[in-house]
Formats: C-alpha cells, structure tokens, sequence
C-alpha cells in the first residue's frame, strides 16, 4: 500500500512565524529542520490591518498581489527582494517586514511531485481557452489573479464543480459563473473563458495550481455539523497549513497554520479576504489524520452549510516505508 509519496513535507511547504525588524535587507530563514528556497511566499501582518503580500519567483521578486483585494501587481521596492536558499529576504515595508510587528507566511516549492505550478499567461478573445500546466496530475484547485488590472481573484475548486467558482477577496458564497469555461482541468491543461478576471484579450495573469498527493496536500470539502464538538476532516497527515471557506453562506477564507501559536487548539486564525488582524477563536484542532472543528460559527461548522479546503501537511499519518507518525 502507497501511504504517501511526501515523507518529509518540509522539502515543499513551510509556515514561518516571525517578528519584522524594519531594515531594508533584513534575511528571514525558515524554521523547518530542511532548506526550502520558496517559489511562493505569503505573508500578512498578524497585529495590523496592512494588506496581505504574495510574491512568487516566476513573476519576480518585488512583484506583489493581494489576496485581501483586487488590485493589479504592484512592485513595491521595499517587500520581497530576493527568494533565498532557506527563506527571504525583505524591505521594511509595513506588510511584511515593520520593526517589532508579528507576521505569518506560508511558502511553496514550486514541484510537480508536490502537487504545486505557478502559471503565467496572457487572455485572449477566445470563449473559452486552455492553459498548460506541468503537475502531470489533474488539478483540484486553482487559483487566478490577473496580474494587470483590477480584477477579483477567481478560484476554482473541484468540489464545486466546473460551473462554479469561488472569489479569494470577498467573502461571498459560491457562484455559477464561466470565468473556468465550464469545463474540468485535465492533467495537462485547465480552461479560462474570455472574462476579465481569467483570461481577457491584452490582460495578463498568474495561476497557483494544486493537485492532490496523498499523504501531504488534500483539496476536499465537508458539511458542517452546527455543533461545538464539530465535523472531523480526514487529510491523512497532520496538517501545517489550512484554508477554508463556506460556500452556502457568506462568510471569510479562514488561514490556520502550525507556527503561530505551535499546538492545539488552533486558535490563532486570519482571513485571506481581509485586512483584518489576527483573531483569537477556538476554531480548529489539528490531528495526526487530519483537522476538527471547534465552534457553531457559519465561518467553519454552520449546520448543513458546505465548506471547501485546500490542507498541507506537516507529516503524513504513515509515510512510506509503513510507520506511523505521532500526534501533535
């Protein structure tokens, strides 16, 4: 039996908890036991309303979007500089890098055997139009931006299907809308229509695509219990990032991770569609075979409701000669 072809997580995807020191070449290193030179780094704020930063090294460093809104990229002289050997390097700007400020990033190897591309490519008139992707694998979720004008984040998410999507800056609950062209990625390909925020002549774009790998990322959906001992999630690892939304009723993407507060329960929460600062709300527990959640709220566990996630592992269940992993 394949348990997981991820035995050591950290080579693809770590979280780092830190505290800014506001000079203007300031390097961070990772605090996982592997080096891992990040293709995808971001970062928010945890204590202030600034903006979330994601920079990727395909775009560039300095080359900044903002999940919390649908501004075009921005270079900023004084964020991202450089994607290091184990970390970053940054500016002392106030989203990413302010003296004494706490911040949370979570950053991405770019990989096909992890299940992770960053894509870059240009609309057109098209209806519907296909991009190529390198994961050898079939997409489960997909994230878009275009890159040159205002435009919201669309996401597509294989538990909604093909006709709907979800919005990364807003809070909304999922929509029938075209911007995927109505139809499934394969493991080749996905397809963008013609509209503004996925692939429009003369505009440009940048797509995070995931695919699943057991034993490390898991892209899945639930429905929520409306209860405070609440739906458990089976991802079969223990998770060191999370993502989640409702997709019945307006509400935020929630961001958990395993640095910031480092044990259960997962209390320490942010929104990717907002500004807003860190809050503090008993609202998930890791596992060592996946997540619970912990409150009534419509944000994580409204009776009924559906939730999408994307989770990341901090360790498999069993890796893969057979032997089981502990507990947090």
């Amino acid at each position: 039996m394949a348990y997981t072809t991820i035995d050591d997580p950290e080579k693809y995807f770590q979280s780092l908890a830190y505290t800014g020191q506001g000079g203007d070449n300031d390097a961070y290193t990772l605090s996982g036991d592997e080096n891992l030179q990040p293709d995808l780094v971001w970062i928010k704020n945890r204590g202030t309303t600034n903006e979330h930063l994601m920079i990727d090294s395909v775009r560039g460093a300095l080359k900044a979007l903002n999940s919390n809104d649908a501004t075009a990229e921005d270079s900023i002289s004084n964020s991202l500089k450089s994607f290091n050997s184990d970390g970053f390097t940054l500016g002392g700007n106030a989203s990413c890098n302010a003296n004494n400020n706490t911040y949370a990033s979570w950053n991405w190897k770019e990989s096909a055997t992890a299940g992770f591309d960053i894509v870059t490519y240009s609309g057109s008139a098209a209806s519907s139009k296909t991009i190529s992707h390198s994961l050898n694998a079939v997409p489960k979720m997909i994230i878009v931006k275009c890159r040159s004008a205002a435009e919201n984040w669309s996401v597509y998410h294989h538990a909604l299907g093909n006709t709907h999507a979800l919005f990364l800056n807003t809070n909304g609950a999922s929509s029938d809308t075209p911007v995927f062209a109505d139809t499934t990625p394969t493991s080749s390909v996905f397809s963008v229509s013609a509209d503004d925020r996925t692939g429009a002549d003369g505009k440009t774009y940048v797509a995070y695509v995931f695919a699943e790998k057991q034993g490390y990322l898991k892209v899945g959906s639930y429905i929520g219990n409306g209860n405070a001992d609440g739906t458990f999630i089976y991802t079969g690892f223990r998770p060191a990032f999370l993502i989640y939304k409702n997709t019945t009723t307006a509400d935020s993407w929630f961001l958990h991770d395993n640095r910031r507060q480092g044990f259960n329960d997962q209390n320490e929460l942010l929104f990717a569609d907002s500004t807003q600062a860190e809050s503090t709300v008993d609202r998930i527990r890791f596992t060592a075979n996946g997540f619970k959640t912990l409150d009534s709220d419509k944000g994580v566990n409204k009776s009924g409701d559906t939730y999408v996630y994307m989770a990341i592992a901090e360790a498999p269940l069993v890796n893969s000669n057979g032997v089981p992993n502990n507990a947090r």
